[in-house]
């Protein structure tokens, strides 16, 4: 930061407002690598199978506001409106500690389990977080959980990299651009098939 010295306030920015504000698009990602972006999405929905909708929509929020996925967070949150989710949980998650009696005892394992898979906080995801999510999950939940966890920190990971922009996303395009196996709309790829 530098200061200017008429006024005294501050005259830079960080680092990361100077990138990201008005931003624009980088790659398309669905054309220029489509054997993988296919692969991406066969695997988000292999990730999905099995878990309920509500569950995986809340996983996938949390992980895009740990990783400032602005394109995912609008999207997972308008796929879990969708769903059935509340506007007080939704508005709720990035605090869902300090939220008693918002999240069941499954989600708030499942959330935890995210977010040090998310970070690996000391490069590894701690026994009590583990054991506290196969506490509460299933074998096929859990490991239903840990493919959406992997999965949606990759989609992030796109689409932060290509800079993808928010509000392109509305929300049932996904599951009639899956019966349909491919996207309405080339510009709309990202939008339609991410997890």
């Amino acid at each position: 930061m530098t200061t200017d010295q008429n006024t005294g306030q501050n005259t830079a920015q960080s680092t990361t407002d100077q990138s990201t504000h008005g931003h624009s698009g980088r790659i398309n990602l669905y054309k220029i690598a489509p054997d993988f972006y296919k692969a991406m999405i066969n695997l988000d929905a292999a990730a999905r199978k099995g878990v309920d909708p509500v569950l995986a929509e809340l996983v996938k929020i949390r992980a895009s506001q740990i990783n400032h996925c602005a394109f995912c967070i609008d999207m997972h949150v308008q796929e879990a409106r969708a769903a059935g989710e509340t506007e007080a949980r939704v508005y709720l998650l990035n605090a869902w500690e300090e939220a008693p009696g918002h999240y069941t005892e499954k989600e708030q394992a499942a959330l935890a389990l995210t977010e040090a898979v998310t970070v690996l906080t000391d490069g590894f995801v701690p026994d009590a977080v583990y054991e506290r999510a196969a506490k509460h999950l299933d074998e096929a939940e859990l490991g239903g959980v840990l493919s959406l966890i992997v999965v949606i920190n990759s989609w992030n990971r796109i689409s932060v990299a290509t800079r993808t922009t928010p509000g392109q996303f509305k929300a049932g395009k996904a599951a009639k651009a899956a019966e349909a196996d491919k996207p309405a709309k080339p510009g709309e790829a990202a939008a339609a098939n991410q997890a």
